[in-house]
């Protein structure tokens, strides 16, 4: 006898840009990440941004790991060699479990759109406290890249073999 198929689940999500000039009004890469998740038919629980500070993005996602409301967190921005990208190292730390395949498989779908620039991406994604976290760069084409080929299967309860829902339900 079979398993009966899976229904989808709506999860609520957390997104985080990291910048020191967008402003809400500025923020497209935010605006693209409520607009997938949303039209998922996931819900949006909280929305900020922060200056590319390690203690500030610390403080943020640490207080949304501890929030039980919040089941996933999408952060933007920070991620790359410029002098104030400091999203890895900064939220690295935070990870009960990391998430390796995220980064190595996003860098394997980038490369089609951005060829071997694809290296510079820092991006990562980890497990904290039923939380799963996933850094992402701050363009718009990475932010899609990122929810179209990788975290919206992955946040669906019916793909299969595997996906995080069973991880982060509370």
């Amino acid at each position: 006898m079979s398993k009966p198929a899976a229904e989808f689940e709506p999860l609520a999500l957390a997104v985080l840009t990291v910048s020191d000039t967008r402003t809400p009004q500025t923020d497209t890469s935010g605006d693209l990440l409520v607009q997938r998740l949303e039209g998922a038919g996931h819900t949006l629980a909280a929305r900020q941004i922060v200056k590319d500070d390690v203690y500030q993005l610390r403080k943020v996602v640490s207080d949304w790991i501890a929030d039980e409301n919040i089941q996933i967190i999408l952060t933007t921005g920070g991620t790359g060699f410029s002098g104030r990208d400091s999203t890895p190292e900064a939220l690295a730390p935070l990870f009960d479990k990391t998430i390796e395949g995220f980064g190595e498989l996003f860098r394997q779908v980038s490369v089609e759109d951005i060829g071997s620039s694809t290296i510079q991406s820092r991006c990562l994604a980890g497990l904290a406290n039923r939380t799963v976290i996933f850094c992402l760069p701050g363009s718009n084409n990475a932010c899609a890249t990122g929810w179209d080929r990788i975290i919206q299967e992955q946040l669906d309860a019916r793909h299969r073999p595997c996906n995080f829902v069973a991880q982060v339900r509370r």
